[in-house]
């Protein structure tokens, strides 16, 4: 095998895949280093709920086999009401999807080292030149991209990852099949993707139901261990005690089996980011970290920054004087802040707001959402503060000082 390369990426996922399939159709010699066998690949990565929207899938050229169900709809719901709003989307076969990523960078170049864990950035004259794995063996590269995840093995002993552990969500997922997606007193899920704010399901968190055909839907719960989940959390609850309860208080469930095999479980970190990149280094994807943190979006986040570290990349390699230390990578930064992220301090603010705020408060929004007009959500959800200000009133103050006091405290 060769063992110098132009890039070197860790982890198979949305991220790191995006990143070798852009540098490969550039004809760069690239090379994932993957944890998992191929043979299983990705069974034990295989965390995300994928539902993603038209817009991602037309960016990424991703094709029609591997969604698992087309949408019509988004809808909110609060323990007591919800709102629907029009909005074409997708749920992927995530499993699919990931493979999809791997074959399509190997047609052009790319290759795969599976059964491949990268443990430790190899560092040379202050500078880093490759990736150990699996212990002992290594390989080398002119840029190192970590796309690993929180896990992180790489951008945490260079110091540019700052994952806060008061930040991390945990989230749990189960396939089903018998859910009766159109329940009276409940909005219509019939191609639907549906995320429900009620402390009494996911403290600190949400839980969502996407409807993946006839009958069947995935079903989870995330949330971090925030203020609200201290305040609201059962003492003797971990996270899949709150969906198991969902399922069993929830008519919609009632008579809904599990499949087999598709039970999912993932992490990620609420919160901003800090280093990007360094001299030949970049961390992408969840190791950033990239999710959206008002709705938990991570497939187009993290292909976004996949992209933009294969453009930085890019940008230096093609040019021999032009080497890739940080000012040279700094291209990473503002791609990420303008195309990734633009608004990602002001959506983490809305995010912490809204989930201090109680059950009766989540009725009141949706009520709010009925009556305004549909811009209204997109203006906010874009970080509007008009928008915003329109979903706020005078009972919310008591919550807006408790807010403004957290922050002040952290």
């Amino acid at each position: 095998m060769n063992e110098d390369y132009d890039v070197v990426i860790a982890g198979a996922g949305p991220a790191g895949g995006q990143c070798a399939r852009d540098l490969a159709a550039r004809g760069y010699d690239v090379v994932v280093l993957e944890t998992e066998s191929e043979a299983e690949f990705p069974k034990q990565s295989n965390k995300s709920t994928a539902g993603t929207f038209p817009s991602m899938m037309a960016s990424f050229g991703v094709p029609d086999d591997v969604v698992q169900h087309y949408t019509d709809s988004v809808v909110l719901e609060s323990p007591s009401d919800y709102y629907v709003q029009d909005q074409p989307g997708a749920v992927l076969d995530f499993a699919a999807f990931k493979r999809y990523l791997v074959e399509d960078s190997r047609a052009d170049g790319a290759e795969y080292r599976f059964d491949a864990r990268a443990t430790a950035p190899i560092v040379e004259g202050g500078e880093v030149v490759g990736v150990t794995y699996n212990g002992d063996e290594e390989v080398y590269g002119e840029i190192v991209v970590d796309a690993t995840g929180p896990a992180a093995p790489l951008a945490k002993k260079l110091g540019v990852s700052n994952l806060e552990r008061e930040n991390h969500a945990i989230g749990v997922e189960y396939e089903l099949e018998g859910v009766d997606v159109d329940h009276p007193g409940f909005a219509d899920l019939t191609d639907a993707m549906m995320l429900r704010l009620d402390h009494e399901i996911a403290p600190g968190g949400y839980s969502w139901i996407f409807h993946t055909g006839e009958d069947t839907a995935k079903v989870g719960v995330c949330y971090i261990q925030n203020d609200s989940h201290r305040k609201y959390a059962k003492s003797d609850f971990a996270i899949d005690d709150y969906l198991t309860h969902w399922m069993e208080t929830d008519p919609r469930f009632e008579g809904a089996e599990r499949i087999e095999g598709r039970h999912h479980r993932g992490s990620a970190h609420i919160q901003l980011p800090g280093t990007l990149y360094t001299d030949r280094f970049m961390a992408v994807g969840d190791t950033v970290p990239t999710v959206d943190p008002l709705w938990g979006e991570g497939i187009n986040k993290c292909m976004q920054s996949g992209r933009a570290a294969a453009a930085a990349a890019d940008s230096c390699l093609k040019h021999a004087d032009v080497p890739p230390t940080a000012e040279n990578l700094e291209v990473y930064d503002t791609l990420w802040h303008r195309d990734v992220a633009p608004n990602v301090r002001s959506r983490l603010l809305m995010t912490q707001l809204l989930y201090l705020a109680p059950n009766e408060r989540y009725d009141k929004l949706m009520a709010d959402l009925n009556r305004l007009d549909d811009e209204t959500l997109a203006k906010a959800n874009d970080g509007n503060k008009r928008a915003i200000t329109k979903l706020l009133d005078l009972g919310d103050l008591p919550l807006l000082a408790r807010f403004a006091g957290q922050r002040l405290r952290s």
